[in-house]
This record gives C-alpha cells, structure tokens and sequence, in this order.
C-alpha cells in the first residue's frame, strides 16, 4: 500500500482512545511535539479542527508543515471526523491503521480483525525497541496486558477495567462512597474512607499488574520483557517493581513506524 501525499513535510500521527486522543508530530524519527485532547463523539470536524491547529500553532507549527498524516482509532465513529480534519486543513489522506496496512507483525489471534489498532501499535514499537519475548502492560481506560513471543508474534493478552473507569463505576454506585483522587495511599490498611478507597484502587491494581506479568512469564517465559505504557503506567510503576521500561509514546512511535512500512 503506498500512503497518500508521501511528501516533504512532518509527519501528523493520530491515536484516537476512548478516553483522549494522542496526537504526535514527527520530523522524521524525531517526535517533536506531543498533544493529548478528550474524545467526543459529539464535536464536528472544525471543532476539532479548532483544537488541533491551535496546539500546533502553540508549537510554532502550521497546517502546511504537515505533509503526511496516519491515523488509529478504537472509537470507529471518529474515523471520519478525523479523516475529515486531515483532508480539509492539512490537505493530506491520512493512513488508517487496520486491515490491509502493513505493520511487520504476525498476529495469531484466533479472529486478528477483533484485535484492538492501539494494541499492535503497542507491539510493533515495542519490537522496534528490544529483543522479544515482550509484555506490554498498557494502563489507560482499560488495563490491557498484551503478550508478543520469542519470535516476535502478537500472541493476544487480557484486558481489565482501567483505573479510572472502575474508580468511576466505584464512586458513582456506592452512595456513601465520594470522588477520592488516585493516588499511593500512606499504607494498605486504611484508617479513614477516603484512605481506604485509595488503598483498595492503588494497592488492588498494583497486584493485577503483578499478578498477570507473573503469569504471562509463566507462559512466554521468565526472562520476558514488561514494557509499561498508557496514563496510569507512572502511578503505580514503582510500587509494582515489574517493569523493565517505560514507554508513554509506544503508541506513537508505533503509527510512525507502520507509516514508513506503507509509505
């Protein structure tokens, strides 16, 4: 596949989340300015729009430095929108992460067209990186494990509530339990509410994370990689000790990548 106006220019890399949308621009393998603005399946394209070139503009960029554009999204809704964004102000076809967009990787997923874009984005930066077997632990709106093997394949992995997403479902059900910020509680045994709502969110999600890196090296093997990404990564990194890197632009850095495969 060759990408549309491949031309001079940096190179726009869009990641729609559920919860935010990462936007990155490249100067060749140089990330140079980062952004992150909420999702909303409401806002129009120029609304949008709006955003994007006043971030750009807040770097001294304008919409004809851009001159290639690649695009994933986990909310199919906003393809368009984005398409949209990139067509009218940019003046670019964006790429669009999904099937026939080569990306390096042999996903052995029972069905490879229910895997998440995000998730082999994640795989084919990480694998840009270092040497697999590899677990990617992606802390965000979900808490997703993912798992590549020594011959660098995409295996699968699991996937939990995100931090906040179950901290949400937590304060918005129990009626004598209120909004607390995530943060590491002084210790497990709270002796208040608030500290022990904190307790049961940090410390309970620094076991997941523990408890599944142990059991994916005791499928792939011990001497695999855990690479940990996404909003929440930095929270509980320390606290878990099973991290080997941290990578927060993983996802990034992977739309560049599979841009220069389909350029």
């Amino acid at each position: 596949m060759t990408a549309p106006n491949s031309g001079a220019g940096h190179l726009l890399a869009i990641d729609i989340g559920n919860t935010s949308v990462a936007i990155g621009v490249f100067e060749g393998d140089d990330l140079i300015a980062t952004f992150r603005i909420a999702t909303d399946q409401d806002n129009f394209a120029d609304e949008y729009a709006i955003l994007l070139l006043g971030l750009l503009r807040s770097r001294d960029l304008e919409p004809g430095d851009i001159g290639a554009a690649i695009m994933s999204s986990t909310v199919p809704p906003l393809i368009q929108t984005f398409q949209t964004v990139c067509r009218a102000h940019f003046d670019v076809e964006p790429i669009v992460v999904g099937p026939g967009v080569k990306t390096g990787v042999r996903v052995l997923y029972d069905n490879p067209r229910e895997v998440g874009p995000d998730r082999i984005l994640h795989a084919v930066a990480a694998l840009d990186r270092y040497d697999p077997p590899l677990i990617i632990v992606d802390l965000g709106t979900a808490c997703v494990f993912d798992a590549v093997s020594r011959d660098g394949d995409y295996l699968g992995g699991a996937i939990a509530p995100g931090i906040g997403l179950a901290s949400q479902a937590l304060f918005s059900r129990a009626a004598m339990l209120h909004r607390v910020s995530i943060s590491h509680p002084d210790g497990p045994i709270g002796r208040n509410t608030v500290h022990s709502m904190q307790s049961g969110i940090f410390f309970g999600y620094v076991e997941l994370v523990r408890g599944m890196v142990r059991r994916f090296k005791e499928e792939i093997g011990e001497e695999a990689l855990v690479i940990g990404t996404g909003g929440y990564a930095d929270l509980i990194a320390e606290e878990a000790g099973c991290f080997d890197a941290m990578e927060p632009d993983l996802n990034l850095d992977g739309l560049r990548l599979v841009y220069e495969a389909n350029r």
